[in-house]
């Protein structure tokens, strides 16, 4: 009997959280998983050429081999750069030193 391993695939939602579970032969790829979980197909906006992927938080190639136990991540692009959202809120703060308040005083 070939060895199996338990791996979970997970895609977060802005609103809820996608979890499936699954028991798969070992040696298994991470592609694999995200192609065993059906999350693809539910998802057309994952794409698996471009997108980025993870193995507990950790950027992982699709070509990664799974171990047992192991939590397949799927990232979404990001919404907003955060260097540029950091520049942002400086360059507010520098305004509210010199007194740009908000007017209600």
């Amino acid at each position: 009997m070939a060895e199996s391993i338990n791996v979970e695939v997970v895609y977060a939602l802005p609103a809820r959280q996608e979890l499936i579970k699954l028991s798969l032969p070992a040696g298994v790829t991470l592609q694999q998983a995200l192609e065993a979980s059906g999350l693809l197909q539910k998802h057309p906006e994952i794409d698996p050429a471009k997108g980025k992927f993870g193995i507990f938080a950790k950027l992982a190639k699709p070509d990664t081999l799974l171990r047992d136990r192991d939590r397949v991540e799927i990232y979404r692009p990001l919404i907003a750069d955060p260097k540029e959202v950091r520049k942002q809120r400086a360059a507010e703060g520098k305004l509210m030193k010199k007194g740009g308040g908000t007017g209600e005083e």
